[in-house]
Formats: C-alpha cells, sequence, structure tokens
C-alpha cells in the first residue's frame, strides 16, 4: 500500500449535484469543504434549489421504473464492475477522503476496499432474493415474492463519507430501488466519487441522484413527497429522532444507524497492560469519529490502575498529523466545531474532579489536531460519560465486580465485555432489555457474526 501519497499532489474534485444522469455545477453556494489538517479551503459546495429537488424525484421515479424491471443478474454486473472501479481508483478516493476527512491515508484506503466489498456483497445478494411458499389450507397456496419498495431517500455522515453511502446504495440498487443521496456537506468529494464510479459502471440516469444544501429543507422535501418510499440514514441520535417522525408522518419505513456510547467492560482475568494499550489504539481509530468507537472503559478495581496507565501511555505515543504524513496514527478531527466539544468535554470533567492521564488539549494552532486524550476516575454525571463524545477522548472508571460495571454500562446502550471466561461473556445483566442494541465479545471466542441489512 501506498501510504505516502503527497498533499500537495493529491486532486480534490469540484462538487456538483448529480440529477438524472447530470452533473450541475451552477448553482448558489451552501458552504465550503476544508481540509482539516491545515484548514484550507478545498472546493465550494452548491446548493439544491427546491426545484432541482424536484427534478431529482421526478428522476427518481423513472429510474425506479427502469431499475426494477432490470434483470437482478445485471443490476449485479454493474454493481461489480463499480466494485472494480473504487478498487482501480482507491488511491484517488483515498486521497479525497484524506483531503477532506483527515484521516490517515492507510485509513482512507482500508474503507474504500470496505466500500467495494459492500458491493461485492449486494451484488451477490441480488441473486439470492427468494420468495417463500407458505403452507396453507386445503386447495390454497400461498406464495410471498419480494419487491422493491421504491425510491429510498438516503441521508449519509462525514466521519465515513464513503463507506456509508456505499453501504445505503449498494443494498438499495441491489433490490432494485432508486436512490436520493443526500451526502454530508463537509465531505461530499467521497460522495462525488462514488456517484461517477457507478455511472462508468453503466447505471441508467435518475437510478441515483446526489444531492448538497440545507438538511432540514432537503429532508422534508424529500420524506414529506409521496415518491419517496423508504428513509435510510447514519447520523446522530437527534436527527434519527427527527427523521424518524417525518416519516412516521407519512407512514415511511426506516433503517437507522445511529450513534452510541459504547462502554467496554473489563474484567479483572485479563491481561490490564496488553488490553489497556489495546484499548488506547481502538478509542482513537478514526480519531475515535465513528459509532462503534468504545468510549467508557469500566475497569475492575484490582486491575484499574494497571490497565489506565497502560492506556494513557500508549496514548501518549500515537503519532498524531497529517493523514499524508508516513507512520501517522491519527488525524484531525473534523473541523473546529468538534474541537471545541473536546476541549468542553475535558473542562468539564475536570471541573467534576476526573485526572486527565493523556492528552486533554489542543495540539499545536494550525489545523484541528486533539490529543489522544485518556480521563480517569470520571465521575459518572460528567457529560463525558453520558454524552457520545465522537472524538479522541476515552473516560476510565473503576468497578468493584461485574453487577456494578453492569450497572454503570447499561445506563447507555450498546457494550463490549473484555474477559477470558466464555460464561462470563455470554451473561445477560438484569436489565438487559434496556440495551437498545449490544455487542459482548469474549478474548477467547470470535466476535459474534453480523448480518447487513438491505438499505432497501
Amino acid at each position: 500500500m501506498n501510504a505516502n501519497v503527497n498533499s500537495n499532489k493529491a486532486s480534490y474534485p469540484s462538487i456538483a449535484l448529480f440529477i438524472d444522469g447530470e452533473w450541475i455545477l451552477d448553482r448558489a453556494l451552501c458552504g465550503e469543504v476544508k481540509n482539516p489538517s491545515n484548514e484550507r479551503v478545498l472546493a465550494l459546495v452548491p446548493r439544491a434549489t427546491e426545484e432541482d429537488l424536484a427534478r431529482a424525484l421526478r428522476a427518481a421515479t423513472e429510474g425506479f421504473r427502469l431499475w426494477r424491471d432490470t434483470p437482478p443478474d445485471k443490476r449485479g454486473r454493474i454493481l461489480l464492475v463499480a466494485a472494480g472501479l473504487l478498487r482501480e481508483r482507491r488511491d484517488q478516493i483515498a486521497s479525497i477522503i484524506t483531503l477532506e476527512n483527515g484521516k490517515p491515508f492507510a485509513q482512507a484506503c482500508a474503507e474504500v476496499e470496505r466500500s467495494a466489498s459492500f458491493f461485492d456483497w449486494d451484488a451477490a445478494q441480488a441473486l439470492r432474493t427468494y420468495g417463500t411458499i407458505v403452507p396453507a389450507g386445503p386447495r390454497k397456496q400461498q406464495m410471498v415474492l419480494r419487491q422493491p419498495i421504491g425510491p429510498v431517500a438516503a441521508f449519509t455522515p462525514w466521519n465515513v463519507p464513503l463507506s456509508s453511502p456505499s453501504r445505503k446504495v449498494s443494498g438499495a440498487l441491489a433490490a432494485g430501488c432508486s436512490v436520493v443521496l443526500k451526502a454530508a456537506e463537509e465531505t461530499p468529494g467521497a460522495a462525488c466519487a462514488l456517484v461517477q464510479c457507478l455511472v462508468d459502471a453503466g447505471l441508467p440516469p435518475g437510478v441515483l441522484n446526489l444531492v448538497f444544501g440545507d438538511p432540514g429543507m432537503i429532508s422534508t422535501t424529500l420524506i414529506a413527497s409521496p415518491i419517496i418510499r423508504a428513509v435510510t440514514l447514519t447520523g446522530s441520535v437527534a436527527v434519527g429522532k427527527h427523521l424518524s417522525q417525518l416519516a412516521g408522518a407519512a407512514m415511511k419505513p426506516v433503517l437507522m444507524e445511529l450513534g452510541g456510547h459504547a462502554p467496554v467492560l473489563v474484567c479483572e482475568d485479563v491481561d490490564p497492560v496488553r488490553l489497556g494499550r489495546e484499548a488506547a489504539i481502538a478509542k482513537m481509530r478514526v480519531t475515535g469519529q465513528i459509532c462503534a468507537s468504545p468510549s467508557r472503559f469500566i475497569v475492575h478495581r484490582s486491575i484499574y490502575t494497571e490497565f489506565v496507565n497502560a492506556m494513557a501511555e500508549a496514548a501518549r505515543e500515537m503519532r498524531v498529523g497529517d493523514g499524508f504524513e508516513p507512520g501517522v496514527q491519527m488525524g484531525p478531527v473534523a473541523n473546529q466545531r468538534r474541537l471545541a466539544v473536546m476541549e468542553a468535554l475535558v473542562a468539564d470533567a475536570r471541573q467534576r474532579g476526573a485526572r486527565v492521564a493523556a492528552g486533554g488539549e489542543r495540539i499545536g494552532d494550525r489545523g484541528c489536531f486533539f490529543a489522544p486524550t485518556v480521563l480517569v476516575d470520571v465521575p459518572l454525571d460528567a457529560d463525558a460519560m453520558v454524552l457520545e463524545p465522537f472524538g479522541p477522548v476515552g473516560t476510565c472508571v473503576g468497578a468493584e465486580n461485574l453487577d456494578d460495571a453492569l450497572s454503570i454500562a447499561n445506563a447507555l446502550p450498546s457494550a463490549s465485555v473484555l474477559t477470558r471466561s466464555r460464561i462470563r461473556s455470554k451473561r445477560p445483566s438484569v436489565s438487559a432489555a434496556n440495551w437498545n442494541r449490544a455487542c459482548c465479545r469474549s478474548t477467547t471466542s470470535a466476535p459474534r457474526a453480523r448480518t447487513r441489512p438491505s438499505a432497501a
């Protein structure tokens, strides 16, 4: 892997809307794309008008009529060609991701490969959309057929600017649906590159449309339209609730992938030094700006000191810098807003009595760099313990036993368990019904398999 791409030579595309097979540039602007490593402006983002959205909806209608009748094997072939183009253009697209998002180039390359794998999966899944014969009474036959639901409105975030659109688009297209994609204005280049791969793969006009602009206006318009038949979002819980309400008012199904504040329960039977160092790496991956990022480390008292010391040491050793620099392990946070949130979380924790074992402050005065941070002895009512940090801030608290740890963890949804005991790792908690989602993992067994639901 070429991880030594020169940021001065990396090119960033012009940003445009894509509606009914046409790239549209000549619109009023809704913002700037900035490189978070140096805050230089990369591009300007056009704002979709109400007329643009109306045209995108008409295009999605016509695109759906064509695409739903396209044989699944032909749909699959187009998806596979798109996957191949993503891989061929990996370095170019990864450079776009690093420029607009800041993540290290190697991580951006991995995101491109992950995105291509979604198209691989869904191209094959398109051929397995079987019907079902259901047992019935005498002289009766009940048959269930799976049909594409219709045009889908997809809303994607800035933290994974290629893989999130890829997951939603590949699933919807494989099912035979058309898509109106509203990607993040902060990181639009990756979405434009994805659309171009699909166009070059032979996707017909109107089947995929891309818009940017006022998020409130776009979401309200698309979701209220009778043309849109399903809604999918990757984003915050607050935005997910809002879009779910809009979709509920129109009686439309939704697929939401929302944030979390994942606790990690560390039992006394593990190696605290090894896992403390691994915890720092896991926490700071993608600068902590991912919904699966572990954030609250709830550690058995008997190994607490060793664990937090190892985690803090690993955080201090981590190399932070421009994602194009060789050896960089963590890039900047996405923007000045995220920088301000990190500073506020640390300040609040300190004021409440927490100790900063590593980091805790901005690095330099150019770019949006924040030091990998480990907070220890954090009061449970501190903001960092109740709000998803979505950044390189990890919190550590001690627990007397597993029941104590579970009570802390269950205050918020989602969790991981680090233990050598298979029985302990599979143990349900008393309040397990309160978990919105759980992912229990043992160091002695493979992670629980997860299926990938289609965006349609």
